[in-house]
């Protein structure tokens, strides 16, 4: 191979130059980057998006209380579900504990949920109105691994570790997990919420059981009818509808089940409930789960999903920056909806692919 020395290669650089003519140069053309999903948030999140998503983040900044709950006493907004959700949409924006625009809000948020968690390991609030007590359990739980991430207190972990045994101590004799703190029934619903949970705690370095996991997923799996969807429950057989179904993806992607014929029916049959009105019941929980699912599938999933799921949230926005729900509450409506749209910031290891 023929060698040029330094000195020889910045000559011929030099006549090259002269050749170009006075004012010319060697511009060298910087390689085309291809977009990613976790690069599609430059495209997908245009100025009006990050606007619409901080009046939404901004409005519950102003409508948690002191004790970093919402509300009166009684009611969803003394849920620990509904105060996580919350502090997880702050923390989706790039705030953390006691730092940056919504630091405050995070450390009330994570407070309530320290305060709410018994010797036991339960995380609940008596007084908070509850759909079932493992719903907030489960989202609760996983918010403290978030936020242990990012702010490694001792009395976080400890709570945290707590909180991780009573889920695995709740699992039943099918792989799931039910309304109540007890290992009796499942459904696939609270199933998903116990192993996210159990997923960011893993994350952040606690220990969980393989076989919990293993388990998780053969209910999962038994779970999905034939059309690709998900049943509720494995006792009666039902219908697969579109938020249980969402779930049930998410449920095997955060198993660690990435691929297979059960990941191939079930984004087939999500991509015929894209998003287009506001008909399910379930409506914000099922979009939560249905855009962590087309994020993780990634590709045409995911670049057809967001931007309409995106748009019609954006269409559905009140005018002081919340989202409205009459089943539950606005603020977990707002929580809901901004975590949904803040996807594709990546900042949360949960959400990240």
């Amino acid at each position: 191979m023929y060698h040029v020395s330094a000195s020889k290669l910045f000559t011929l650089l030099v006549i090259a130059g002269l050749f170009l003519g006075r004012g010319a140069s060697l511009a060298v053309a910087e390689p085309e980057i291809p977009e990613t999903v976790e690069t599609s948030g430059v495209r997908f999140l245009t100025p009006e998006t990050l606007t619409r998503i901080d009046t939404g983040l901004k409005w519950l900044s102003v409508r948690q209380n002191e004790d970093g709950a919402f509300g009166v006493r009684r009611g969803y907004g003394r849920n620990v579900a509904v105060v996580s959700l919350a502090g997880m949409a702050w923390l989706s924006s790039g705030s953390s504990p006691g730092r940056g625009p919504y630091g405050v809000n995070i450390q009330r948020a994570t407070d309530f949920v320290l305060d709410s968690c018994r010797s036991s390991g339960f995380i609940n609030v008596p007084e908070g109105q509850s759909h079932g007590p493992m719903y907030g359990h489960g989202f609760a739980t996983l918010y403290l691994a978030e936020v242990y991430g990012m702010s490694p207190r001792k009395d976080i972990r400890e709570k945290l570790e707590k909180a991780v045994r009573l889920i695995i101590s709740c699992q039943n004799k099918e792989g799931g997990w039910r309304y109540e703190n007890e290992p009796n029934e499942a459904d696939v619903s609270v199933t998903v919420c116990q192993i996210m949970a159990l997923r960011a705690a893993r994350n952040c370095g606690l220990f969980v059981p393989k076989d919990v996991v293993d388990r998780c997923i053969d209910y999962a799996k038994q779970c999905q009818n034939d059309d690709g969807g998900f049943r509720y429950q494995l006792v009666r057989r039902s219908s697969s509808q579109f938020a249980r179904s969402a779930a049930g993806l998410v449920a095997l992607y955060s198993a660690g089940v990435y691929d297979g014929p059960e990941i191939g029916r079930a984004l087939a049959y999500l991509e015929r409930h894209r998003p287009g009105g506001m008909i399910d019941p379930h409506y914000y929980y099922g979009h939560y789960y249905a855009v962590q699912a087309q994020y993780q599938a990634g590709g045409d999933h995911w670049n057809r999903w967001f931007p309409r799921i995106r748009d019609q949230l954006l269409d559905d926005q009140q005018r002081d920056g919340s989202w409205s729900d009459l089943t539950f509450s606005n603020e977990y409506a707002t929580a809901m909806s901004c975590i949904i749209l803040q996807i594709p910031n990546n900042h949360l290891p949960i959400f990240k692919r």
